[in-house]
């Protein structure tokens, strides 16, 4: 059973089995305090939209109170419809150019020396987005050279060869952390992922990793149904890939259109698969249940 409105097409999995109450080490922290605030207007003030938001992120008081905040490019309307993902679904907007400068802005004034950018699949742009990435950075590397700058960004599904060099351009000659998120394990990719490919994602981080000054970072969410040789064999792929950063969290279901949780891992579990994904050689591992891809991302601009 499914169902349309103009904040996309959901579908409803409250018919499905889920792991049922959540155990009590999984707690949210509470928006609250003076740099929540001064976040909060910072962003809503710039007319910009981030990730911590649209996504639902459960770190968003805990972030948003340390003064950080990934920031959402290209909209909030994606191109495709991941059963996890509580982004809006549906056909985007034209690209808003002002964006680059709204960003930039946003981050002078919020006196960020670490950035995070991400965006919305835009499978209907000839580029996929990748043009206003590079103008971001650009604009930002102008204003502050010393800047540290995250990447999560989509495959590019048909442009990736196009869109990797456009944007290793822009930020060149700096360090830069680039990631890409692999989400969960091949088996499970047409009901997580629908619109990706497992091969196709792991494509594009192995052209990130082979990029001078650049270190490529992907993440897992676990607890959708996965087995943990499974998931040993994708932290196999992305080190064989050249993937040196890693983060492993716990899926947590948005609402009830969206994918159930088959399971919730224990504390001693995640630290079995960070002790684990230390032996394959990740230099950098971030591993619990309520870990994502950009949580203490600011951690890595001085590792």
């Amino acid at each position: 059973m499914s169902h349309s409105c103009n904040r996309g097409t959901f579908f409803d999995y409250s018919h499905l089995p889920n792991a049922g109450r959540m155990p009590g080490w999984i707690r949210a922290s509470l928006a609250e305090g003076a740099g929540y605030r001064h976040t909060a207007r910072s962003l809503h003030g710039s007319r910009l939209h981030t990730v911590c938001e649209e996504a639902r992120c459960p770190n968003r008081g805990e972030c948003w109170s340390r003064g950080i905040a990934s920031f959402l490019l290209l909209g909030d309307v994606c191109t495709r419809a991941c059963g996890f993902c509580a982004v809006r679904t549906g056909r985007p907007a034209a690209v808003d150019e002002g964006e680059v400068q709204r960003v930039a802005d946003a981050v002078d004034a919020m006196g960020l020396g670490y950035v995070v950018l991400t965006s919305v699949n835009r499978d209907d742009l000839p580029d996929g987005g990748a043009a206003l990435y590079a103008q971001v950075i650009g604009e930002l590397r102008r204003r502050n050279p010393a800047v540290g700058i995250e990447l999560l960004t989509p495959d590019f599904r048909r442009v990736q060869e196009q869109a990797v060099a456009s944007i290793a351009g822009a930020a060149a000659p700096a360090r830069l952390v680039w990631g890409h998120n692999l989400e969960t394990v091949p088996r499970l990719y047409r009901t997580v992922r629908k619109g990706s490919d497992y091969v196709r994602s792991l494509r594009l981080l192995e052209r990130v990793a082979q990029l001078p000054a650049t270190e490529a970072k992907s993440s897992l969410m676990l607890g959708l149904g996965e087995s943990h040789a499974e998931v040993t064999g994708v932290l196999k792929d992305l080190r064989s890939a050249g993937v040196s950063r890693v983060a492993l969290g716990q899926y947590l279901r948005p609402t009830r259109r969206h994918l159930p949780v088959h399971e919730y891992l224990t504390p001693q579990r995640f630290s079995a698969y960070a002790e684990e994904a230390r032996g394959l050689g990740f230099s950098w591992v971030m591993a619990g249940a309520m870990v994502r891809s950009s949580y203490h991302a600011e951690t890595e601009h001085a590792a």
